[in-house]
């Protein structure tokens, strides 16, 4: 067994999320997260780093984390992002990996790069294949299944490790949603400290799901919901029929009354997402991470209405 050393340059080394999650349950409080993409032209980079970073930093959270595009397709532009984040913010970053195009030998040197730049974190993916659509086709000399990648990470390296849960199976899997947690727990098993979930709006998904986990299956690992606020209803919509996620009959009566005005959608999905997070603090998460999709305005505003759990 190989274990990486890190060599970080930042006058701080970054923690590792197991401990992120650790302290703060130690503190009662939940550990507060969001996910960014990395940005295809030079003005969504720019104002990712000049506005979108410095208002949700106003917030204080504890750990963000960076995409890896479909097919692997922006695996440089990730670690570069992560480290910057990193680096110019003080900030923990995750970078997302995943097994799509890429032979073991490469991934292992995409793991060298992530250790040398002072990643400490990676949530292991299967991925999607190329484009986004279509079947996963395994890579000659790479991983058939996500908990290969894990159980190869967990022995190789010293990342904290997290990996996907899906509260309402995972889409391509037709055997019913309890095949897919039972694999969940095997992926869990091969090394991954915590599980982060796909987004969900019905929080009985969630807490079903939550349960079956810890009660049926053994799982003491922690499980932190993935959390979007809705910012339109064509979007919405978009999303949902990728991901194989529903959307509650009320609310979407709701979106559908508003699907030609986005900013009252985003209020109402604002709105819905506080009401939803405050259910879930109530039932004891341990940290909430939001899907911001690479803008501000909506995490802050529901962060900022949760801070009597802050």
């Amino acid at each position: 067994m190989r274990i990486i050393s890190y060599t970080f340059y930042s006058e701080r080394r970054m923690q590792l999320i197991r401990d992120i999650h650790k302290q703060k349950a130690e503190q009662g409080k939940p550990a507060i997260s969001f996910e960014f993409f990395p940005p295809k032209t030079e003005k969504g980079e720019s104002l990712l780093y000049s506005k979108v970073l410095p208002e949700l930093q106003k917030i204080q959270p504890d750990y963000c984390s960076v995409t890896y595009g479909a097919g692997g397709s922006t695996k440089g532009a990730t670690l570069g992002i992560v480290s910057k984040i990193q680096k110019d913010f003080d900030l923990t970053c995750m970078s997302h990996l995943t097994c799509v195009n890429a032979t073991k030998a490469e991934i292992g040197k995409v793991l060298d790069e992530a250790s040398e730049l002072g990643i400490r974190n990676i949530l292991a993916l299967r991925g999607d294949p190329p484009g986004g659509v279509g079947d996963f086709v395994p890579t000659d000399g790479g991983f058939t299944y996500s908990k290969d990648l894990v159980a190869y990470i967990h022995s190789n390296y010293d990342f904290s490790i997290g990996v996907a849960g899906f509260p309402e199976g995972h889409i391509a899997c037709k055997e019913g949603r309890e095949l897919d947690w039972e694999r969940l727990k095997a992926k869990v098993d091969s090394g991954a400290d915590f599980v982060m979930t796909q987004l969900f709006f019905s929080n009985d998904d969630f807490l079903r799901f939550r349960d079956h986990m810890v009660k049926e299956l053994g799982m003491t690992q922690t499980i932190i919901p993935g959390i979007l606020p809705v910012l339109s209803t064509r979007q919405i919509k978009r999303f949902t029929e990728l991901c194989g996620a529903s959307i509650p009959g009320s609310m979407m009566e709701k979106l559908n009354r508003l699907a030609d005005n986005d900013q009252a959608a985003t209020e109402f999905g604002i709105e819905y997402a506080i009401r939803q997070c405050e259910e879930l603090l109530k039932e004891g998460v341990k940290g909430l991470h939001f899907y911001c999709l690479n803008k501000s305005y909506s995490t802050v505003k529901v962060v900022e209405g949760l801070s009597s759990f802050r």
